[in-house]
C-alpha cells in the first residue's frame, strides 16, 4: 500500500511541483493551502507523513505542528524560506522531526521523505510481527520511578543509586527512562533509535549499544553480567529493574 503524504504549502506553483514529484515516486498525496485546512486534512486522512510549510495563512506551520503533535504521532518535515537557527530550533521544539530550508533540491526532499517513511515502516513491521514490542508506558507515569536502590526522577531528570546521584548524559537519561517505562518489554534497537533519538537521526544501532554499555557501567552492580538492562538476542534490550 502506498504511503500517504499530506503536503501543506500556500505557494501553488511549489505545491504542484512537489505534489507531482511525490506522486511520480508512487506516494498518495493530499494537499492543503492553509493551516486550518491542514488540521482538517490531517485528522481526516491520518497521513503517514506531513510536509508542512511554516509561513501559512491563518494558523502558521509552527502552530499546526504544535496542535497535531498532541493528537498524532505522524512524522513532520517542516519547509521554510527562513534559514535562521532560531526558527529551526522552534520548529523542532514544537515537535517537528526534520527541517528543510527553501530553496531545496527535489532530490534532497525526496531523500528525506524516503528516510522518514522507512523508519515508520520498520516500526510498523516490528509491531505487526512482535506485538509485545509495543511500548506499554502505562503504569510507569509517576514522577519518580523506583526499582530497588535505583530511582529515576522524571521531572528533575535525575538518577540516584543507593541514594547517591548518578551523572548521566542527556541521551543516557532519555534511554534509561524509556527502557524503565517499558519494564519487562523487549525493545528493538530500531524502536529505541526512533523513540530516543528521533526519526531523522543519522546514526545506526551501534549508537544504542554504546549508550547501553555506558548506562551499565553506571547503574549495574556488575556491568559484565547485567541484571537491569538485559540483552535480548537478535532483538535489542529489556529493562528488568
Amino acid at each position: 500500500m502506498a504511503s500517504t503524504i499530506l503536503l501543506v504549502e500556500d505557494d501553488p506553483t511549489l505545491r504542484e511541483t512537489v505534489e507531482y514529484n511525490l506522486r511520480h515516486q508512487g506516494y498518495d498525496v493530499t494537499t492543503a493551502a492553509d493551516g486550518q485546512a491542514a488540521l482538517v486534512a490531517a485528522r481526516r486522512e491520518q497521513p503517514d507523513l506531513l510536509l508542512l510549510d511554516v509561513m501559512l495563512p491563518g494558523l502558521d506551520g509552527f502552530e499546526v505542528c504544535r496542535i497535531l503533535r498532541r493528537e498524532m504521532n505522524v512524522p513532520i518535515l517542516m519547509l521554510t524560506a527562513r534559514s535562521d537557527e532560531i526558527d529551526r530550533v522552534l520548529g523542532l521544539e514544537m515537535g517537528a522531526d526534520d527541517y528543510l530550508t527553501k530553496p531545496f533540491s527535489m532530490r534532497e526532499l525526496l531523500a528525506r521523505v524516503k528516510a522518514l517513511l522507512r523508519r515508520v515502516e520498520l516500526i510498523r513491521e516490528e509491531m505487526a510481527v512482535r506485538p509485545d514490542a509495543a511500548p506499554v508506558e502505562l503504569e510507569m507515569n509517576a514522577e519518580t520511578l523506583t526499582f530497588g536502590d535505583l530511582e529515576i526522577d522524571r521531572r528533575r531528570r535525575e538518577v540516584r543509586l543507593h541514594g547517591a546521584p548518578v551523572r548521566l548524559k542527556p541521551k543516557e537519561f532519555d534511554l534509561l527512562l524509556f527502557l524503565a517505562r517499558n519494564r519487562g518489554v523487549a525493545l528493538s534497537r530500531d524502536l529505541l533509535l526512533e523513540r530516543v533519538w528521533g526519526w531523522t537521526f543519522d546514526g545506526n544501532s551501534r549508537t544504542v549499544d554504546v549508550h547501553v554499555r555506558w548506562l551499565r557501567e553506571k547503574i549495574e552492580p556488575d556491568p559484565a553480567d547485567p541484571a537491569r538492562i538485559i540483552t535480548v538476542r537478535a532483538v535489542g534490550y529489556r529493562f528488568d529493574g
